[in-house]
């Protein structure tokens, strides 16, 4: 059947309705059909990989206006993409394809999230999500308590699992890593260090990584643990409750940020001294400068370089893997630490502490985004299905950014009775949610907005064939041909993804897609699985 199908000619009934090949334009295959408009795009001519768009993941992006062929509305519709990554990543991968509109939520989005600097974590690798909306209200789950978390201070996405670090109090409570098993349900995996928290993780070279620390609950206005071991190593997680140490930083009382750049890991110090790490898969390690005796914390990529907020004054750094920029201070002199990194709309985004605000970097300066509600500080920020969400400090509140300077507060999502500070702390995307842990109920919660599918897998590097689709109220994708996630939201159906604005190829409401594209086709019907499969072994 997949031979008939794939020797068979495209008609209008059976083919797509917009087809750009992306070989040497973005003229549109299909007669009447919208072209597009190139901007910052290269073109690579041909070869053992084929012809393709190069797109370069700051600001190249294809633009096609609106017509009645990329109409979505109700109804059903396949997108399919032949798309390249490199193995070794030192950005955001992007948006594959999109066309949402950010001031009503409304509209589909198909993307790689390589999402990092979420706290102390790395949370997704490499993941391919699929997302619809129509201006809906987010609903909001509660998740349940890992162990005897105080709070969840690393989280992190890896072979299909979601992992959570937790920190615990008392003289023999150790952080610990739960893997989600569905709501209210946390598999127990072990404690890697007898240090009181997990304090970051990040997936490398197939392996779940984990940083232990010794967490201040101090800084969280609590009482200080009683458990008087320091972290400061990293682990291989080897399944059950194996884990097997990669290397002990000496004088590091808690792993900070953890990052894979490049193909290899840094590392972070929390508290004082300074330190900051590299590994290579060989398996040796340097030590490497900071930036003015600074700690450097939350750690993210982006744009080729590893970027760094920091514990001792309100500045961000950036690494060019010789030497620091100093980027300066992030807004008001009251800002005296910053946060954590997401990338929005093809911005940086950082979050600050004492101001409770979030900045944009412009490539020159940091625009205010405006503060979140009455907050002191910004921590876990996360772009989820098209929006911008943010967790807070002292209220544990979560917020959407709705444009501008303004925010729209979602919930309270700790609401522990007589304590100073409750915060919202890390954030990851999985199996078409937002999750982010607490501080310091120790409890979990998840966020749906719209309808959503995610792959929780990494990412294969090279060409690979990608399809996803709308039928009814169920999303799937597929790669090369086969089906790897489906995901069913009643009532998904009646969202109308109707609007005026363009659809974009390799940009959208995340970061600018960094890598090749080619053969991009939409077809206003959902394509029957053999049919996917005749096109992933046509591109093939």
């Amino acid at each position: 059947m997949a031979l008939l199908l794939l020797a068979a000619p495209l008609t209008a009934t059976t083919g797509p309705s917009s087809h750009w090949p992306l070989v040497q334009d973005t003229r549109n295959a299909i007669p009447g059909a919208p072209h597009g408009e190139a901007s910052g795009l290269s073109f690579h001519p041909g070869g053992p990989v084929g012809a393709h768009g190069r797109f370069d993941g700051r600001a190249a992006q294809i633009t096609i206006p609106g017509a009645p062929a990329l109409a979505t509305g109700q109804g059903d519709f396949t997108l399919t993409i032949r798309v390249h990554t490199a193995a070794e990543l030192d950005d955001d991968l992007g948006d594959l394809l999109s066309h949402y509109d950010a001031r009503t939520r409304t509209g589909f989005t198909l993307a790689l999230r390589h999402a990092s600097g979420v706290t102390h974590s790395q949370p997704n690798h490499r993941q391919l999500q699929f997302g619809i909306d129509a201006g809906s209200e987010p609903e909001l789950r509660d998740e349940g308590r890992p162990g005897a978390a105080i709070f969840g201070q690393s989280i992190a996405v890896h072979a299909g699992s979601l992992y959570v670090g937790t920190c615990e109090t008392g003289a023999s409570g150790t952080g610990r890593v739960f893997r989600y098993a569905g709501p209210g349900h946390w598999e127990d995996c072990g404690a890697p260090d007898r240090a009181n928290s997990i304090a970051a993780m990040t997936v490398w070279n197939g392996h779940l990584i984990a940083g232990s620390g010794k967490y201040r609950l101090g800084g969280s206005a609590l009482k200080e643990s009683e458990n008087p071991h320091l972290g400061g190593r990293v682990y291989r997680y080897l399944g059950g409750q194996r884990w097997e140490l990669i290397r002990r930083f000496p004088g590091m009382e808690s792993v900070g940020g953890l990052l894979v750049h490049r193909g290899e890991l840094y590392v972070g110090s929390l508290y004082r001294p300074a330190a900051f790490w590299r590994g290579t898969t060989s398996g040796s390690w340097e030590e490497l400068p900071v930036p003015g005796g600074k700690r450097v914390e939350a750690l993210a990529s982006f744009n080729g370089k590893i970027w760094a907020t920091g514990y001792d004054e309100g500045h961000v750094y950036r690494w060019d893997g010789v030497r620091w920029t100093d980027l300066g201070r992030v807004g008001e002199a009251e800002n005296t630490q910053t946060y954590a990194f997401t990338v929005y709309a093809g911005h940086l985004q950082v979050a600050t502490w004492r101001t409770g605000k979030v900045f944009a970097w412009d490539g020159t300066a940091w625009l205010d985004r405006g503060r979140l509600g009455s907050e002191l500080e910004v921590m876990g920020m996360m772009v989820h299905n098209g929006a911008f969400y943010a967790g807070t400090l002292p209220l544990a509140q979560l917020y959407r950014y709705e444009g501008g300077t303004d925010w729209r507060l979602l919930g309270q999502l700790d609401s522990t009775p007589n304590v100073q500070y409750r915060r919202v702390w890390a954030m990851a995307e999985y199996e078409g949610r937002l999750f982010a842990t607490t501080l310091p109920s120790g409890r979990v919660w998840s966020l749906q907005a719209g309808a959503t599918v995610s792959w929780d897998h990494e990412f294969p590097a090279g060409w690979r064939h990608v399809a996803a689709q709308r039928e009814g109220d169920t999303l799937r994708l597929w790669v090369d041909g086969e089906k790897v996630a489906e995901s069913r939201r009643p009532g998904a159906k009646r969202l109308n993804l109707s609007h005026t604005g363009p659809w974009r190829i390799g940009a959208g409401p995340g970061d600018f897609f960094n890598g090749g594209l080619a053969d991009v086709r939409y077809y206003r019907r959902a394509l029957g699985a053999d049919e996917i499969r005749a096109l992933a072994h046509e591109a093939r």
